[in-house]
């Protein structure tokens, strides 16, 4: 007996699948349908289908691949589940997603919405976004509102507390006067806080006194007196009261520095520096004293005009001048606050000591019937030692 091969085994029919075959093959296509329409129903569905379906109805920007639209306060939308971008893909066009619909499905499919939706403004493609600093929003609102430029004021100069003098009680009749120019250093008193008010001024404190008081420019040159020495203490003061035409001196160069000064030698030392004119009827006017014959003849209209501007201070009784008393240091402080009141440099204070000029009406003229009474004018006197 011979071996015969084998013989080939007959071709039979394939057999059906099996019954896990087919729950597998089931199970398989049923998660990539799962997946299909879990991306197509997504809102943020980075393959923008949605895009692609509507193309054909309305158009849509134009959007390149790897580009990304900037804008300009990008915000986090809520809602948005992370890594749900794919890498080198764009972002939508900014249009509500809308539910996809396919002949074919039968599941219903919605696109659920957030609550509240926060659309960016894009901004044009292709355009480089300029940085904007942190303040920029608010330079409008602070151009608009921005306040007028106030020019400070100037500062004003502060006037410090009068000196309170040991020897000048509240009820004396010169203490308004002498607080006024202490507190503005015009007056000084002593080192033992005294001022002194009823002791003499000679032509060299007074001098001083002026210096300080007024600020007139110089208009004549000074002189050098023979009695004023280079290093006196009031050289300087001598000097500008002579060229602001305050003060003279006296024949042969002299200025007698130690001789005390008078009172009708300050009101015309002050009427001269002012440079206050003379009224026309100056007797009239200086008929407001009872001792008016007294006045020099020289100071009559100087004394006349510093009785029509408010610079005659007498105390005690206002009708007595005593033209020829020695001033003392209560009066000239009241005569140079007076002065300095008409220069508008100080307020006017209310005293019953000022003395106010009254102009007194003219007596009729005699008819010429009458016979003309004669009287005879004293012979004038010239000021002793010169004007002061």
């Amino acid at each position: 007996m011979t071996n015969r091969p084998p013989s080939e085994p007959d071709s039979s029919q394939r057999t059906a699948l099996g019954f896990d075959e087919f729950i597998a093959i089931l199970v398989a296509f049923s998660a990539i349908g799962a997946i299909l329409f879990w991306s197509l129903s997504r809102r943020d569905s980075s393959w923008n289908l949605n895009g692609l379906l509507s193309a054909s109805s309305s158009p849509s920007p134009s959007v390149q691949p790897n580009q990304v639209s900037p804008s300009l306060n990008p915000k986090a939308e809520p809602n948005v589940v992370p890594n749900n971008i794919l890498p080198y893909s764009p972002p939508e066009a900014v249009v509500e997603p809308k539910t996809p619909s396919f002949p074919n499905s039968t599941a219903p499919s919605r696109a659920v919405l957030p609550p509240t939706q926060i659309i960016p403004i894009p901004a044009p493609l292709l355009q480089p976004q300029t940085p904007v600093s942190p303040s920029a929003g608010l330079e409008p609102s602070i151009k608009s509102s921005a306040l007028p430029l106030v020019t400070p004021a100037k500062q004003k100069s502060i006037i410090p507390p009068p000196i309170a003098f040991n020897d000048v009680p509240a009820n004396f009749w010169g203490r308004r006067f002498i607080d006024v120019l202490s507190s503005r250093s015009i007056l000084k008193g002593f080192p033992d806080y005294s001022f002194r008010p009823n002791q003499p001024v000679n032509r060299a404190e007074f001098a001083a006194i002026v210096q300080r008081a007024f600020d007139q420019e110089p208009s004549k040159t000074a002189i050098a007196f023979q009695d004023v020495p280079a290093k006196f203490w009031a050289t300087p003061a001598i000097d500008r009261a002579i060229s602001a035409g305050f003060l003279t001196g006296y024949p042969k160069k002299t200025f007698k520095p130690q001789e005390n000064i008078s009172r009708v030698q300050v009101l015309v030392a002050l009427v001269s520096g002012l440079n206050l004119k003379a009224p026309t009827s100056p007797n009239n006017i200086l008929s407001v004293y009872k001792d008016a014959k007294d006045i020099p003849t020289y100071a009559i209209g100087k004394v006349a005009a510093a009785t029509t501007n408010g610079l005659v201070v007498n105390y005690p009784n206002p009708q007595i001048l005593a033209p020829n008393k020695v001033a003392s240091r209560a009066e000239v402080a009241a005569m140079i606050h007076q002065a300095l009141v008409k220069r508008g440099k100080l307020e006017a204070i209310s005293s019953p000591n000022i003395v106010r000029a009254v102009r007194r009406r003219s007596p009729p003229q005699a008819s010429p019937s009458a016979s003309p009474e004669i009287s005879r004018t004293p012979k004038a006197k010239s000021s002793p030692g010169g004007s002061p």
